[in-house]
This record gives structure tokens, C-alpha cells and sequence, in this order.
């Protein structure tokens, strides 16, 4: 009897991890919720976070990823009890999705509470030269990654400046506009948060290229890659 409960238990444990597998294999916001808790953690570790700040960050963690799960048990649950529209299947599927956005908000809080003294002061003390930059050379360096946008397109044959194609513009423009916006903002205590913004933001336009299927995920990558470090080299050539 012992030897079939134990069986049973590992069953039980082996069913569980297939579930885990199947929602990273399926669902691509449970795998950007799985690499972005591999890097917290690790980044977490590497900054020497406390013993509670580890705990209050692995909480925010389980708490996303629980919710992730739940709402992806949600969605394939109302999915098989009904093939045709039903505004109470939409709403229930709303209310799951809220439950993730109420989880990242909070998992997103809690990592800016443990990381912004660590990190913040380090990090903006490296820019304090370049704070007084002025716009022109803002422009420059836009101008600049859109001329080389331009140029990869019309290299590789493949997308128009706006649409398509390697690399993404907008990708580049808003990643371009995140690492000027860094350099350019006053300093201040709140500067590690505008940063921190304007990257998520630079994020979410990259995303939508790819949700609208204008793009892959390498090439709003390499847009965005192409964008930062262009700008970051033209700011260090005018004040280095």
C-alpha cells in the first residue's frame, strides 16, 4: 500500500511539472514571465539583496506566475465549454487576466522597492557627466538610427523604413529615445524610476510590432539593440 501511495505522489508530482511545461511551451507571457524571474533572481544574487528582500522577491514571483497558470487554466477551461461567443465567458476571462496585471503590478513594486537603492545610485552616478547634454545632440543621435535603419533595410532588401523588415525602426527609435532620456534627465532621486519607465515603454513598442506581426522577435531585438547602443556612442564621442 505504501509503495502505490508513493507512486501516486510522484505521479501527481510528474503531472504537475507537466503542466508547468505545457503553459512555457504554449503561452509566450508565461516564458517572459519565466526568463524575467530568472533574471531578478539572479541579478538578485548578484547585488547581495538580504535575506527578506530575497523572500519578499521570490513571494512577488510565485504570485506572478501563479496567476499566469490560473488564468491560462481559465482560458482553456471556457475554451472547451464553448465554441461561440458568450459575454460571461469574455468577462471570466477579463477577470483572470486582471488577476496576472494585479500580480506583475505588485511583482514590478516590490523589484523597484529592493532594487532602486542598490541599483539607482550606482547607475546614475556613472551618467552624471552627461546630464547636461543638450537636445541637439538628442536629435543627432535619432537621426542618426534612422538613417542606419534605413540603410540595414535597404541592405537586406526586406521590410520599408515603417514597416517590417530587419531591424525594427520603431523598435530602435524607442530604445534610441529610452538611453537619451537617461543620459539628458536631471539628477534627483526619482531619476533610476524615469529611466526604468521609459525602458518599459520602449518594451511595450517593441512588443506591439511583434503582437501586430510586422516583426519577429529578433528583429525588433536587434532594433532595439541598434538604437541604445548608437545613441550611447554618440553621447560618449560629445562628452567623453
Amino acid at each position: 500500500m505504501s509503495r502505490r501511495r508513493a507512486l501516486s505522489l510522484l505521479e501527481s508530482f510528474n503531472f504537475a511539472i507537466e503542466g508547468i511545461v505545457h503553459v512555457l511551451r504554449t503561452h509566450r507571457n508565461m516564458r517572459f514571465h519565466f526568463a524575467a524571474a530568472i533574471a531578478v533572481l539572479v541579478g538578485a544574487v548578484w547585488i547581495g539583496v538580504t535575506r527578506f528582500e530575497l523572500i519578499a522577491l521570490m513571494l512577488a514571483i510565485a504570485f506572478v506566475l501563479v496567476a499566469e497558470m490560473i488564468n491560462s487554466a481559465v482560458e482553456q477551461a471556457i475554451d472547451v465549454a464553448t465554441t461561440s461567443f458568450d459575454p460571461l465567458a469574455k468577462l471570466a476571462k477579463d477577470i483572470a487576466a486582471g488577476a496576472v496585471l494585479i500580480a506583475a503590478v505588485t511583482a514590478v513594486a516590490v523589484g523597484y522597492l529592493v532594487f532602486s537603492r542598490r541599483v539607482g545610485e550606482p547607475a546614475t552616478s556613472a551618467i552624471d557627466r552627461l546630464r547636461n547634454a543638450p537636445v541637439t545632440v538628442t536629435l543627432a543621435a535619432l537621426i542618426l538610427v534612422t538613417l542606419i535603419v534605413i540603410a540595414t533595410k535597404a541592405w537586406t532588401g526586406r521590410g520599408t523604413p515603417l514597416r517590417g523588415g530587419l531591424p525594427s525602426g520603431h523598435a530602435a527609435i524607442a530604445f534610441a529615445g529610452w538611453m537619451a532620456v537617461t543620459y539628458i534627465v536631471g539628477t534627483g532621486e526619482h531619476r533610476f524610476i524615469v529611466s526604468s519607465i521609459m525602458f518599459i515603454m520602449a518594451v511595450l513598442v517593441a512588443e506591439t510590432r511583434v503582437e501586430a506581426g510586422f516583426h519577429s522577435a529578433l528583429e525588433v531585438t536587434y532594433g532595439g539593440l541598434l538604437g541604445a547602443l548608437v545613441t550611447l556612442i554618440v553621447f560618449q564621442l560629445f562628452f567623453d
